[in-house]
């Protein structure tokens, strides 16, 4: 059966719809009417402006700012004089649905910038619109009596778009811009079939029994105070316990792997900042204050602190490649609208590392992370992919510079056969980068960690090593992250995990419940060796009764629940639930504390 061409593709990668291509000819290489992901991006685009349609017929003074494809689906930003909430999504569907039996096709036309401008002189959104449109012409797409100003691309009809499913209501600033007007966003999404797009609701239904937010608070992991500050994460004893046990983990792996640990300083002047090129490339996200009237900033990232400490003593070509990693705090100046939880904040603590070694180094010390990454990711269960990401607009040093760094980075995964992809102008302003991208329990990708090669900063800081000729010579530094941040991480494992987290790094591994007060004691004696061998446990010995105290400990979703009666206290025993096994058997004290010796041994990287 032949296949029912949705758009075209050019072979520079951009999407031809059928509108376009009946005016300027049809590239060969088709788009079907399927998932994949350009005809996604087609269906969903077009599902926006179906949404559009419907809330402009339902509440006629809507105006309409814009409405792109995102990777949760798309969304429209407009504004409304009434209060549009998630109970009127039905409605909005509903009526989508009644436009789609209508068989309206899409259609396009061209009109110059100029006569745009009068057109939609009465509407401000769509003038903010033209503004950012460098172009002297304009498309706009005519569905029915709906028209909207739009670059495309376009299914060729509504009938393209049954499979679809609005997801929320939320309020979204103009542009982006916090000092500005609120705006109502809805956002949505969209599939080729009706099987897909149920797969995808049940899935999303899955994502909010994992919410980190909701486990967060449902396991007293960490908490937000609005009072105190938006996007400043509180850590609570479970969740510092969390925390504790993958920082110790990491460490152990970093020293065994020739890592030094470092410290720098939290704030430093801000002329550091300028050297750096943050000031100027990065400085809308930074935090900036005035000491004994110099100006001073608070670090977003850590590369200078490593960098001073590598200046302090002379270096020698022996010395390198030298690694120094520091769990360093830093803040950054994210706007309110964007703060989501643990996965983005303003302040967080990255796994950071900056190795500073030769030019020719550069392959062996990628692969070596790489490495490390690997081995990280398979413990926690994660498959992943590696992107290299490019130049981008606004950065500092020389073209040829960037390509030596970029080309070293595609070596070092080429020679040993490591697939990747390319993310042109993706790049940190000071180096191209290797992004890892680790896919979940329930198939969503999430940004992680981080390999950047710079020769910027060692030249901007005069940055040197004696050579083997003894001329001094300007190392190449590797900004390297694996976790990217430890909240943000924490925040995917929660969710990966369901809060059931692995025995290594679970805030608490065993919870004790004697039967009657005769049993408390033992617990206590148990819980004391546990403590001992680093093993986080707790007694439920409350005057609730021992089904209700059962309950709630396993409601804490840890590894293993023991219960303690006379049998127990009299025999040296252990009666054990174990919630990953889904079991329930007896362990002398003994043969207890050698299982879970043995499962904390896992936690090694």
């Amino acid at each position: 059966m032949e296949q029912e061409v949705l758009a075209y593709l050019n072979s520079d990668g951009t999407i031809v719809d059928t509108q376009t291509a009946a005016q300027s000819g049809e590239p060969e290489t088709i788009i079907p009417f399927d998932n994949s992901e350009k005809a996604l991006e087609v269906i969903r685009h077009s599902t926006a402006h179906l949404m559009a349609q419907a809330i402009k017929e339902l509440y006629p003074d809507a105006q309409f700012f814009v409405g792109p494809v995102v990777d949760e689906g798309f969304y429209y930003d407009f504004r409304v004089s009434e209060k549009i909430g998630e109970e009127d999504l039905k409605k909005i569907e509903k009526k989508m649905k009644d436009l789609i039996k209508k068989k309206y096709k899409i259609e396009k036309y061209e009109i110059s910038k100029a006569e745009a401008l009068e057109k939609f002189s009465q509407d401000d959104l769509k003038l903010a619109v033209l503004s950012r449109i460098p172009d002297e012409t304009v498309s706009i797409y005519k569905q029915g009596e709906f028209e909207d100003l739009c670059r495309g691309p376009h299914v060729p009809a509504l009938r393209y778009l049954h499979n679809f499913k609005l997801t929320r209501v939320a309020g979204a600033y103009l542009g982006g811009d916090e000092n500005a007007e609120m705006l109502t966003r809805i956002y949505g999404i969209a599939f080729a079939d009706k099987a897909s797009l149920k797969a995808h609701m049940l899935m999303i239904e899955e994502a909010k029994k994992r919410d980190h937010r909701k486990l967060g608070t449902e396991m007293e992991l960490f908490m937000f105070d609005e009072a105190s500050g938006a996007g400043l994460p509180f850590w609570m004893p479970k969740g510092a316990r969390l925390r504790s046990k993958l920082e110790d983990i990491l460490t152990s792996s970093h020293r065994r792997r020739g890592y030094e640990p470092v410290r720098g300083p939290e704030i430093l002047r801000a002329d550091m900042w300028r050297t750096s090129g943050h000031y100027a490339c990065y400085g809308e996200n930074m935090y900036l204050t005035e000491i004994d009237g110099q100006e001073y900033g608070i670090k977003p990232m850590n590369c200078i602190g490593h960098i001073q400490i590598f200046k302090q003593t002379g270096k020698s070509y022996r010395d390198l490649p030298l690694k120094y990693f520091e769990y360093g705090v830093v803040h950054r100046h994210e706007k309110s609208g964007v703060l989501h939880g643990l996965l983005r904040v303003r302040e967080f603590t990255q796994d950071d590392a900056h190795i500073f070694c030769t030019p020719e180094q550069i392959k062996e010390v990628v692969l070596e992370v790489v490495e490390f990454v690997d081995a990280v990711m398979k413990k926690f269960d994660f498959d992943y992919t590696m992107e290299i990401s490019t130049k981008p607009d606004k950065a500092i040093g020389d073209d040829d510079v960037w390509e030596l760094a970029t080309q070293g980075l595609k070596d070092a995964l080429s020679d040993n056969d490591l697939p990747f992809g390319i993310d042109e102008g993706g790049g940190a302003f000071y180096g191209p980068k290797i992004d890892v991208k680790i896919t979940d329990a329930l198939g969503r990708k999430w940004q992680c960690g981080t390999i950047q090669v710079d020769f910027n900063l060692p030249e901007r800081f005069n940055v040197e090593y004696v050579a083997e000729d003894n001329t001094r010579k300007q190392p190449v530094m590797i900004h390297r992250a694996i976790l990217g941040s430890f909240e943000r991480f924490i925040a995917i494992l929660t969710e990966h995990y369901a809060g059931e987290f692995p025995f290594f790094i679970a805030p608490t591994q065993v919870i004790f419940v004697p039967i009657s007060d005769d049993h408390v004691a033992y617990a206590k004696m148990l819980k004391n060796l546990l403590t001992e061998e680093g093993i986080d446990s707790e007694i439920y010995g409350k005057n609730d009764s021992l089904n209700k105290r059962i309950r709630l400990a396993e409601k804490q979703k840890v590894p293993y629940v023991a219960i303690l009666g006379d049998a127990e206290v009299e025999n040296k025993t252990v009666a054990i639930r174990d919630r990953r096994a889904k079991e329930q058997y007896n362990l002398t004290q003994d043969e207890f504390m050698v299982k879970l010796l043995h499962q904390l041994k896992e936690g090694k990287i």
